[in-house]
């Protein structure tokens, strides 16, 4: 969460002592071809951290356009150890190439943060995200089980009914937050009715889950000397409220997700109630928290493109899928993710060895101009669109696209519909996060 001002480099051999500024001054914006380039900024810097998505895409391509792979200082976070350092992936086909590659580009060692926080910890946290074959490999279909046609058909069922009814709510407002009247509930509204958690409990889940996302955002985390003791109680709030829902339904079965969980079986075995804590929380917070990011991201960006926004609201269906890829190409609600080599190998042509880490970073490889012909363009006509947004190939695929997806149909059409003139006001806050890009508050006027 501290600023890292030096680094080293390898590969090629070349000076790379450029990489090294902290970048302080005036950022451009990113799609401003007119605009000076900003100076360099480390991945993992402080600088980094806090500046708009925008900014970091712009730092980025730097990184993009360079050649070489440097190795970047790990940050300084209290209670954790700091490792020998990390490359940063901004290449589409880089990180394209690494999530094909499992065997050699491993999850287990974790995904969500740069430093380590150790196996029991990954799990806790990230559950599937955290682990490799075979046992992801088991877990992941027990999921897939898990959503069987009565559970998805009366899901998709209920899209429709819950997006209405969350606008409605937000249209009695003269002035509203997009991220807490539109953004958040609805996303929050349709994993609660996924899992079963019960209403009473939904407003206990959220600022969890927002501690846990916030990559160290300082108004979440108060105690920027040790983040670790937030992070873990947040995990431990969840897990207790899914040990508590989990005994229920061992009880007293009903028809969601966390029933199907607590009946599951894997070779034989029952999950544990820390496995199930563990899917809970992975769901919990990758159920709403991206899709909640991605509504008010995507909401930004039609206010500063009027003529998509004009376009789709006049012909929604048809130009909805495109729409919605190009929402989560544009915006990539999740920035990043890591992985760790397993053994010696080469990278495009760089040599790694066992022990490094990558940082796999969507959000640049969703600019990149070798794949996506003006990428910093919002076209939501855009038909060739191998957006990275829910991961690359491979296992880790998110398991939850196609719902995301529904859920932004959903609830974009409600807002046309009744919120017609619905006007941004404020400038976005957004989250100060290496690994989310997110929203913490949009004004605007209904």
């Amino acid at each position: 969460m501290a600023s890292v001002d030096t680094a080293r480099h390898s590969g090629s051999g070349r000076s790379n002592s450029g990489h090294g500024n902290a970048g302080h001054g005036s950022y451009p914006h990113s799609h401003d071809p007119a605009a000076r380039p900003p100076a360099p900024v480390w991945p993992s810097s402080r600088t980094f951290r806090d500046a708009t998505p925008d900014q970091k895409l712009a730092y980025l391509r730097r990184l993009r356009d360079d050649p070489s792979l440097p190795v970047f200082d790990e940050p300084p976070i209290p209670g954790l150890p700091r490792g020998s350092g990390y490359r940063a992936l901004t290449r589409h086909a880089d990180v394209v190439e690494v999530s094909r590659r499992p065997g050699d580009f491993c999850s287990g060692q974790g995904t969500l943060w740069i430093n380590d926080f150790g196996p029991e910890l990954n799990e806790f946290f990230g559950s599937l995200i955290n682990i490799d074959d075979p046992r992801h490999g088991q877990l992941r279909r027990l999921v897939v089980a898990a959503f069987t046609p009565r559970t998805v058909r009366r899901l998709y069922d209920n899209l429709g009914a819950l997006a209405a009814e969350t606008v409605a709510s937000a249209a009695r407002r003269s002035t509203l937050d997009l991220v807490a009247d539109l953004a958040t509930p609805f996303p929050l509204a349709v994993i609660g009715d996924l899992l079963g958690i019960p209403e009473s409990c939904r407003d206990d889940m959220l600022p969890a889950s927002n501690i846990i996302m916030s990559g160290g955002d300082p108004e979440f985390v108060r105690n920027q000397q040790d983040p670790v003791s937030a992070f873990l109680k947040a995990g431990n709030d969840l897990a207790t409220l899914a040990t508590e829902l989990a005994e229920d339904r061992r009880r007293r079965p009903a028809d969601d997700l966390l029933t199907e969980l607590v009946q599951a079986e894997v070779d034989g075995t029952r999950l544990s109630t820390q496995e199930i804590a563990s899917f809970f929380i992975l769901l919990a917070i990758a159920g709403q928290e991206t899709t909640r990011n991605a509504i008010s991201l995507g909401l930004w960006a039609l206010h500063n493109n009027p003529a998509a926004h004009q376009a789709w609201a006049a012909d929604f269906d048809r130009l909805a899928p495109t729409a919605v890829e190009e929402i989560l190409r544009y915006c990539t609600p999740i920035a990043t993710m890591r992985r760790t080599v397993t053994h010696d190998t080469a990278l495009n042509e760089h040599h790694l060895t066992v022990g490094d880490k990558v940082l796999l970073f969507y959000a640049a490889a969703n600019r990149d101009e070798r794949i996506f012909p003006e990428p910093d363009r919002f076209d939501i006509t855009r038909t060739s669109n191998p957006h990275l947004s829910f991961g690359g190939p491979g296992p880790h695929f998110c398991l939850g696209s196609h719902l995301a997806r529904a859920e932004l149909t959903a609830i974009f059409r409600e807002i046309f519909r009744s919120l017609p003139r619905i006007e941004i006001t404020d400038e976005p806050e957004f989250l100060r996060s290496i690994f989310v890009n997110g929203v913490k508050r949009l004004g605007a006027r209904a």
